[in-house]
């Protein structure tokens, strides 16, 4: 078994119902090593972090080369599972973003379902995207590396009438096709959560204000709790902070 191939089964084996893989997601080597350093047992890109400290807004404006190139270097500067945040997968195939991710070192990824091509404010229809998940699980499987798909589902954060009944219908289809994870971003309600955590075999929640706090999303079953940008957000801000009291004349410390 080769390396990659290892770690791609150790991260999946760190989604357990009840006992969540809780993620700190980063967006550059120093952080990444900041994650590995304080206990996490794997690390997640943030593709919101990652683009803003390239330059670029998030939802696929960051160009594909430069952001394989900084999960490449995040995941050369740790010894622990990377799964990369590849949001849509950018417009390339299921072969080639596997390769891709390979070349980078990265063993899982989040998949999402808004469709980029058409500007970002719809979703691809369910079928669609479950067809795309398993090409992803067949090319994976090819390459001999069997990759951890989380598939995000954006039912809540698009317009969608009812995002919990969609959600749900999405992830079954999802986890029918391959994934490993189905990930509602932006559920926050307890009873939905843990409706998710009892219908699908591993959930992923947001972890931001209004969310049960971890040791709630453990008693509902939940296998994974990622920060998504909110803690490139949190450290952005404390930065500008910090710029502020300089510019006054005050200590920076």
């Amino acid at each position: 078994m080769s390396d990659l191939a290892a770690q791609a089964q150790a991260l999946r084996a760190l989604h357990r119902s009840g006992e969540p893989l809780v993620l700190a997601n980063a967006w550059d080597a120093v952080t990444a090593k900041n994650v590995e350093a304080a206990g996490f047992p794997a690390v997640a890109t943030t593709s919101a972090g990652v683009a803003l400290a390239l330059g670029y807004e998030d939802h696929e404006q960051t160009p594909p080369d430069e952001m394989f190139a900084a999960v490449a270097r995040i995941a050369a500067a740790v010894d622990v599972p990377v799964t990369a945040d590849l949001e849509g997968g950018y417009g390339l195939g299921a072969e080639e973003l596997v390769e891709r991710m390979l070349a980078a070192g990265v063993v899982g990824l989040n998949f999402e379902d808004t469709d980029h091509a058409s500007g970002g404010d719809s979703l691809i229809a369910p079928s669609a995207q479950a067809t795309r998940i398993a090409e992803l699980r067949q090319a994976a499987r090819a390459s001999g590396v069997d990759i951890v798909i989380n598939a995000r589902t954006d039912s809540y954060v698009r317009q969608v009438t009812d995002p919990f009944d969609a959600s749900l219908g999405r992830g079954r289809e999802y986890l029918g096709a391959g994934a490993d994870c189905v990930f509602p971003i932006a559920v926050r309600e307890e009873r939905e959560i843990a409706k998710f955590a009892s219908e699908f075999a591993a959930v992923n929640v947001l972890f931001v204000p209004g969310v049960p706090d971890l040791a709630r999303l453990a008693q509902l079953g939940v296998a994974r709790v990622s920060v998504g940008g909110g803690l490139a957000h949190v450290s952005f801000n404390a930065h500008k902070q910090v710029l502020e009291r300089l510019r006054a004349g005050q200590s920076y410390w």
